[in-house]
């Protein structure tokens, strides 16, 4: 087991709130970085039936077996115990008795609805990712190259257990992403969605049309939206929203989706090795995906909720990702080649001619072992960056 990047964040908020709430995809890690961080609190899962049956059963008699506080998995299954971990954290603010929580789950609306309710100004909000480049790294061994971390993607268990990608993910989708999806849609018939899936991964990348996918898959333009929302909330995609700003050009409002972990995509287009993902006409799409996500990565591990980005006016001028931070616009462009062109800062130059304010002349994020700087744009290999998210933001 390694220490994940989240680890002094998670210490700090421990030391600050009472209850630490830990989200983020299944599989991602969340459980064992909380019982590696505090060892020695208790762990109880909620995905358990019979821990379930208990909390909801007597829930104060359930709180009152953890006195000094505990781990508590999956506490979106039963919303309601919040009201009383409520109760017992207030309890001790006032007896001055120490308990520290932390909460783990994999659903975004449930837990924010309780906390809101319940847990509003007593608990802090980290997010935690499957594996980081740097995280990776610190097993050892041989760099791996951008398309096998394509394929293999970045969970926990696919490295740590050296397990087939293939059957992970396959296991993966049957066992989390259908299940949670069944449990926050009504399905009549899981091959739509399936197919969903799919035509989805294909898209990686690119402006999201929920009318162009419904025509697709046979279903409304509402559906598509409502399962859009549901893959959002259980951290299988994430969107990028457009630039918003009052320039002159006309600019789109689509958002562009991508997956949090680029190997399901992969998985779902049926590129199973590194050859595969090289050839494949997706290949500079899976690329941007892997490290837009590693970016996101990068600032998640600080605690910090990125305010992230892209820009395309109606001309079809685009840069791949804007970060704002600290009130400047970092523009980044993103390539699989492995040969830099001067052309690649080519979008870079035309929003700077738009009169964007505080813009910084951005870095261009390339498959290739040499580093340039051209006119200021800085181009490097992401792959090779210690920190990324520090490496572009400063």
């Amino acid at each position: 087991m390694i220490t994940r990047a989240l680890t002094p964040e998670l210490l700090a908020a421990l030391a600050e709130y009472p209850v630490v709430t830990v989200l983020g995809p299944r599989q991602s890690g969340k459980t064992t970085l909380a019982r590696m961080t505090l060892p020695e609190l208790p762990y109880r899962s909620l995905e358990d039936p019979d821990v379930r049956a208990a909390a909801e059963a007597d829930p104060r008699g359930f709180l009152a077996g953890l006195p000094e506080g505990g781990i508590l998995g999956e506490v979106q299954r039963l919303p309601s115990l919040l009201s009383y971990l409520q109760g017992v954290v207030d309890e001790a603010a006032l007896t001055g008795t120490r308990v520290r929580f932390i909460l783990t789950g994999s659903h975004q609306p449930l837990l924010h609805e309780a906390i809101s309710q319940s847990l509003a100004g007593r608990t802090a909000m980290l997010n935690l990712w499957p594996f980081s480049l740097p995280e990776l790294r610190r097993y050892g061994g041989a760099p791996p190259s951008p398309f096998e971390l394509v394929v293999r993607g970045f969970f926990p268990r696919v490295h740590q257990e050296s397990l087939d990608p293939r059957r992970f993910f396959n296991a993966y989708l049957q066992t989390y992403v259908e299940r949670d999806v069944r449990a926050l849609i009504q399905l009549r018939d899981l091959s739509v969605f399936q197919k969903f899936l799919t035509l989805l991964a294909g898209r990686v990348g690119q402006l999201v049309n929920a009318t162009a996918l419904a025509n697709d898959v046979g279903v409304s333009a509402q559906t598509i939206r409502n399962w859009l929302s549901v893959l959002k909330a259980s951290y299988i995609v994430f969107e990028l929203p457009p630039y918003a700003a009052n320039i002159r050009k006309r600019l789109v409002k689509s958002p562009k989706l991508y997956f949090a972990d680029v190997g399901l995509a992969a998985f779902l287009l049926g590129i199973h090795t590194p050859e595969q993902a090289a050839r494949d006409p997706l290949r500079g799409a899976l690329y941007e995906n892997l490290v837009i996500a590693e970016i996101l990565k990068g600032a998640a591990s600080r605690g910090l909720r990125p305010d992230l980005c892209f820009y395309r006016d109606s001309y079809g001028n685009e840069v791949d990702l804007i970060i704002r931070e600290s009130g400047t616009l970092t523009p980044v462009e993103i390539k699989s080649a492995a040969t830099f062109s001067p052309d690649f800062t080519k979008g870079l130059a035309r929003l700077a001619a738009t009169g964007v304010e505080r813009l910084a002349p951005g870095v261009v994020l390339y498959n290739g072992e040499l580093s340039h700087n051209v006119r200021g744009v800085r181009a490097f290999d992401p792959l090779r960056s210690g920190d990324l998210w520090g490496e572009i933001v400063g």
